[in-house]
């Protein structure tokens, strides 16, 4: 009955040594969760950033399409006639006042309406939201993006340093 005694000192080192090798691998694990999580916001804010990003440009599409039908509107001009002219303007002293055009006839006039180039494409309506107040809200929402960018940044720091 008689059996070798085991070494405590032997047993306590593997105890050890299993504890050290149990306690790394908790570490690495709260690391890696840790790591996931920070990656997750970071993909979440950037995701949020890109959705922004086309909302915004979306925006200035829209503005800008707003802009071309304008344009386009202007461009398509009215054809005057005598007989409308006459319609309009009592005399042709009025007409000419009206459209400060020189003319020494009627006809003269219409000609001098029909081919005179379109005026400023784009016309002063301040009755509507301006474009600038329209650009001023853009330049407020990239501020935030801008913001938001700089809490990306501090958070991939955090995590590139706790990986060192």
């Amino acid at each position: 009955m008689s059996q070798e005694p085991v070494p405590i000192a032997r047993t306590q080192r593997k105890q050890k040594l299993g504890d050290r090798v149990r306690s790394i691998a908790d570490r690495l694990k709260q690391e890696t969760e840790v790591q996931i999580k920070a990656t997750s916001r970071i993909l979440s804010a950037a995701a949020k950033i890109a959705e922004n990003h086309d909302r915004l440009i979306d925006e200035v599409v829209d503005m800008v399409e707003e802009d071309i039908d304008r344009q386009t509107q202007v461009h398509q001009k009215k054809i005057y006639t005598v007989d409308l002219l006459k319609q309009q303007f009592k005399t042709l002293r009025e007409a000419k006042t009206h459209f400060r055009l020189k003319a020494s006839s009627w006809a003269e006039l219409v000609k001098k309406l029909n081919t005179v180039s379109a005026p400023n494409p784009f016309p002063v309506d301040r009755s509507k939201i301006s474009v600038p107040e329209r650009l001023n809200a853009i330049e407020s929402e990239l501020k935030i993006m801008r913001t938001e960018i700089g809490e990306i940044l501090s958070l991939l720091k955090r995590h590139v340093l706790n990986k060192e």
